[in-house]
């Protein structure tokens, strides 16, 4: 689902009053804008012009009072449910019962000051979120249809609106499939339970749940019926139903309807979400922001094994000198090295390779669908890239052993591995700041350093010791 952004009407004649509420609400509130008026007139001229989510409003203001405005929203269009909440230091009971016979949905005490306000905004509009989404209609008549479908875009949702559950189906498909855009898929279904044509409302509710798979959670579902009969109301819910509504539909019922299921969607996505991130966080090494080695032994082979992912490169990168930079500077030093070039790293890799801390000061690269020649032009230029780099005033270098699958391509994600570690081997060997690769012919140079800075003669901070 997509983030809403939460627009909201703050109406207040007090100059400071709206600065200091709109600078807190702003502060605290993700995805929030705010609109302030200092009279009713102000506040029925924005509400002509925009879409509000939630209306806060003094009972004072210097042309009428909050009740008198909330009156006029209350008879507006495109407002009709927006909350309203009256801010007042004197809600005694005869202005309570008043005001909720205006329209008035809360009050709160303004005596308890800013922040209690802020707070008392936040919690309302988690509890009374305003609709946003996109929802797939499935209704064979056209007036029926036409009538819904104004009462649901009113209230400012998308609707895509098809005749059949075949077509409907059909839609649901593509998207599970992955074929839309993902921002081209919808939040909930409405469906008519009696359809004309071979698949029925009832048929496809039960494709919905045991052909994609899709939960109630995951893909909500509202039943519009003709019968509000108890039997035919448990027919709905056997079928996979989340709710239903009986015709002729009533507005406030549909969108009171509308809005539940709509936040199951959300809590469905938000709990969704933070499971993805724990995940990710899981298997991230947190000093680098690369992934872990776990990450690399849970899905390298999967990733190996990909035929698209063909021909894949190996890279096991290793600082020069690590160790003496860790001895010498301190491990707070070294830690600032590993962690420059865990982000050049992920600069220099695209979100297609697998990137990882494989231990200490060694990390692994995986890159898919490469050749030879761009292998070694993307080693260079990474080599040369380091070498430029002073992370913590520290000059560094790295060496880099190479494998590809381009000579054995049904070799394991070990034999892979072993074969860039015996190429990194060398590269040590020969000199460091350099780049060695592992092929049927054993390990050979690639490309030698820049002549302008070789490995021999450049100046380092730190005594070589890997």
């Amino acid at each position: 689902m997509t983030v809403k952004t939460t627009n909201i009407l703050v109406v207040d004649s007090s100059e400071v009053s709206r600065t200091i509420i709109s600078r807190i609400l702003l502060t605290e509130m993700d995805y929030t804008r705010i609109t302030t008026c200092a009279s009713g007139l102000e506040a029925m001229h924005a509400l002509e012009n925009d879409r509000f989510d939630l209306i806060t409003t003094a009972l004072m203001l210097p042309d009428m009072d909050g009740l008198e405005l909330t009156r006029a929203v209350r008879e507006s269009t495109h407002h009709h449910y927006t909350p309203i909440v009256v801010v007042s230091g004197d809600a005694d009971g005869r202005l309570l019962r008043e005001g909720f016979n205006a329209g008035v949905t809360d009050y709160f005490d303004k005596s308890q000051g800013y922040q209690s306000f802020v707070n008392f905004i936040k919690s309302f509009t988690r509890r009374n979120s305003g609709l946003v989404g996109k929802i797939l209609y499935v209704e064979d008549s056209r007036t029926a249809a036409m009538v819904t479908r104004h009462i649901i875009e009113k209230h400012g949702l998308k609707v895509i609106h098809t005749t059949t559950a075949e077509a409907a189906l059909d839609f649901l498909e593509q998207t599970r499939r992955g074929g839309p855009k993902e921002e081209d898929g919808v939040d909930i279904v409405i469906t008519d339970f009696f359809l004309k044509g071979q698949l029925t409302g009832g048929d496809l509710l039960h494709a919905i749940r045991a052909r994609l798979h899709y939960s109630q959670q995951e893909m909500p579902v509202l039943v519009v019926t003709v019968s509000d009969n108890e039997e035919k109301q448990a027919e709905v819910f056997h079928a996979g139903a989340n709710d239903f509504v009986t015709k002729p539909i009533v507005e406030e019922i549909l969108i009171a309807r509308i809005h539940s299921l709509l936040l199951i969607k959300q809590q469905f996505y938000a709990l969704k979400n933070q499971a993805e991130e724990m995940k990710r966080i899981a298997s991230t090494d947190s000093l680098t922001g690369v992934r872990n080695k776990r990450y690399l032994l849970d899905h390298g082979e999967a990733f190996l094994s990909r035929k698209r992912n063909a021909p894949i490169w190996a890279f096991l990168i290793d600082i020069d000198r690590f160790k003496k930079i860790n001895d010498t500077l301190g491990h707070i030093t070294g830690d600032h090295v590993l962690a420059a070039l865990g982000d050049l790293l992920i600069k220099s890799f695209g979100d297609n390779c697998m990137l990882v801390r494989f231990g200490g000061e060694e990390f692994a690269a995986l890159i898919p669908h490469c050749s030879a020649r761009e292998a070694k032009a993307r080693a260079e230029v990474l080599r040369r890239k380091v070498e430029e780099m002073r992370p913590a005033n520290v000059d560094i270098t790295i060496s880099i052993g190479m494998a590809s699958t381009i000579d054995n391509p049904s070799i394991d994600l070990n034999d892979l591995l072993r074969s860039a570690d015996q190429a990194l081997y060398e590269a040590k060997k020969r000199g460091r700041n350099r780049i060695c690769i592992h092929s049927g012919f054993g390990v050979e140079h690639s490309i030698l350093p820049h002549p302008e800075t070789p490995a021999e003669t450049k100046p380092k901070s730190v005594a070589n010791s890997k």
